[in-house]
């Protein structure tokens, strides 16, 4: 009895492309098994072993039953599945259809857009947890005008009674009226999770956060989903968003190891140095 499924349909499944397509994907050396590029059709792939399988580096999502759904909070939503305040939750936008999920971290109430909801335990802790740092975009409403000199503090870095904080990017997108009504539009990438964490920034630097709409988490856009509405991610999206993740926490780790390294070279020359200075 030949056990294992075949490869081109594995990859088919998990939303890589058609069965045609996949098979063109193994043979052009795109795919790997456990780390090892396979080319030859008809591989079998045992789905009770552990197994990994990448397409053009990204991991493939090989559990079937695994399922990742994007969802446009309204504002007025508590980011939970339940509350003992009978407010508005998740819930009451997704029911049962999809069975038990979890969200993935957290908007405040008074913000809407894009947050995930997932049963796939791996997959939430790289999106919530700092270590991974996920990019996610904000698109906020601004009581006020956004000076030069508040905009190169926000990127330099910033204290805030919890922490260091600094924004990845910042962009203005338009102002109107003058001041004091002036409302300034901002589009703004932070990898940060940490509870209101742009509304306690723009608060210290003496600004008003009016509106706060999440439209971004790594690789999955808001678009055009409307409020309320949900989309079912593909398989190939949730892997390239793991992929992402996996990728930039490999680059920090890389960063600490050279700081490290150039620590240790620095720390041989001091006393030359330190001996050179008082000399002069």
């Amino acid at each position: 009895m030949v056990e294992g499924i075949r490869l081109q349909k594995i990859l088919a499944a998990a939303g890589a492309g058609s069965r045609r397509f996949c098979e063109e994907l193994i043979a052009t050396g795109c795919v790997e098994l456990n780390g090892e590029v396979v080319t030859r059709q008809g591989v079998r792939v045992n789905s009770g072993v552990d197994n990994e399988v990448r397409v053009n580096g990204q991991k493939i999502n090989m559990n079937p039953n695994t399922i990742t759904v994007a969802l446009h909070k309204p504002k007025g939503v508590v980011s939970a599945m339940s509350d003992d305040r009978n407010r508005p939750t998740i819930t009451d936008l997704v029911g049962n259809r999809y069975g038990r999920l979890f969200h993935i971290g957290r908007l405040d109430q008074d913000s809407s857009g894009l947050i995930l909801l997932t049963n796939d335990g791996d997959l939430a802790e790289i999106i919530a947890h700092p270590r991974f740092e996920i990019a996610k975009t904000y698109i906020l409403k601004l009581q006020g005008r956004l000076t030069p000199g508040v905009i190169q503090k926000t990127l330099k870095g910033f204290e805030l009674e919890d922490g260091f904080m600094k924004f990845d990017r910042l962009r203005v997108l338009g102002e109107t009226g003058n001041n004091p009504t002036k409302v300034t539009l901002v589009e703004v990438v932070i990898h940060s999770g940490k509870n209101r964490i742009l509304r306690r920034s723009f608060e210290h630097f003496n600004l008003k956060v009016l509106e706060l709409m999440r439209t971004q988490i790594g690789n999955i856009r808001l678009e055009q989903l409307p409020e309320g509405k949900t989309r079912v991610l593909a398989h190939a999206e949730v892997a390239k968003l793991e992929t992402i993740a996996l990728n930039k926490m490999s680059e920090v780790k890389n960063s600490r190891r050279n700081s490290r390294s150039n620590l240790k070279v620095h720390k041989l020359r001091p006393s030359r140095d330190y001996d050179r200075a008082n000399n002069e």
